[in-house]
């Protein structure tokens, strides 16, 4: 009978204590849930993305850019000119990734690593924010041009700090400020120490499909340098185990170091390139 009555008087606040507690969980699993597919696509077109491979996982990315779509038929809208970058990615675990790449541009071998620190949660921490730090060498230098060439004068690095958001279901923004360092550069008016800025979103616009641009601010090139600020925009195809990226973009060159400090292309007169990105995950 005791039992009994202290059931019936305690039932209330059990309850309220249950529901409390279920209150509670459910408040931290929202707030630690974490936000996917932020990017689809390891670039946003130039720029790295936040996304990162996952743990044992091998990534093959073969990027194309062909030359000048000005000269039409002589080149074959640059079909002549293109160049290629060969880029093998590797995931060491789900945060931290490592890459080797050979482009044709330049003769450029380069090495980088890519880790995430912190990654956007629903209801939490309101951004994702990814390291990227790489290290260069321009095997296209001659001696014969540059009697006093050492080694030291074809490296160049790279350090980004890459911060994105998904907004909504549809759009994700990125900002990503950028030092980079060439041991040798053309102009000696130009920093060997440079900076910049990138900005960069997508939007899909199908299951499938999204819209991707990029634009990089340089902040302190020297005033009778010929090159731009690359500007980028084109489209990422999800199929299945890869990702295809196809683009428009006014800088040949696919490192980092190229497309912020040597594009010479200008949109305002058509000097721009097509180029894509193909990504295979084995």
């Amino acid at each position: 009978m005791l039992y009994r009555t202290l059931l019936i008087v305690l039932f209330p606040f059990l309850a309220f204590s249950q529901d409390s507690l279920l209150d509670e969980i459910d408040t931290d699993s929202l707030e630690n849930q974490k936000t996917i597919a932020v990017f689809k696509g390891l670039k946003i077109v130039n720029f790295e993305s936040t996304k990162l491979v996952s743990k044992n996982e091998f990534t093959f990315v073969v990027a194309h850019r062909f030359g000048s779509i000005e000269n039409g038929f002589d080149t074959f809208f640059g079909l002549d000119d293109a160049v290629t970058r060969l880029n093998f990615i590797y995931g060491i675990s789900d945060a931290f990734n490592i890459s080797v790449s050979r482009s044709s541009y330049q003769k450029i071998y380069e090495s980088a690593i890519k880790y995430r620190l912190v990654s956007q949660h629903d209801n939490g921490f309101p951004f994702t924010i990814v390291g990227y730090n790489s290290i260069l060498v321009n095997t296209a230098l001659e001696k014969d041009n540059l009697p006093k060439l050492e080694f030291k004068h074809r490296l160049g690095y790279t350090v980004q700090l890459l911060a994105s958001r998904k907004i909504n279901h549809n759009l994700s923004l990125e900002i990503a400020p950028t030092f980079f360092h060439d041991n040798f550069v053309q102009f000696d008016e130009q920093d060997n120490s440079q900076f910049a800025l990138g900005f960069g979103g997508r939007y899909k616009l199908a299951s499938r499909w999204s819209l991707n641009v990029d634009y990089g601010w340089h902040l302190n090139r020297a005033s009778n340098s010929p090159f731009k600020n690359p500007l980028s925009i084109g489209v990422d195809l999800e199929t299945g185990g890869h990702v295809f990226q196809m683009h428009f973009t006014n800088a040949q060159p696919m490192n980092t170091n190229g497309f912020l400090g040597q594009s010479t292309g200008d949109w305002s007169n058509g000097n721009i390139y097509f180029g894509f990105n193909l990504s295979r995950v084995f």
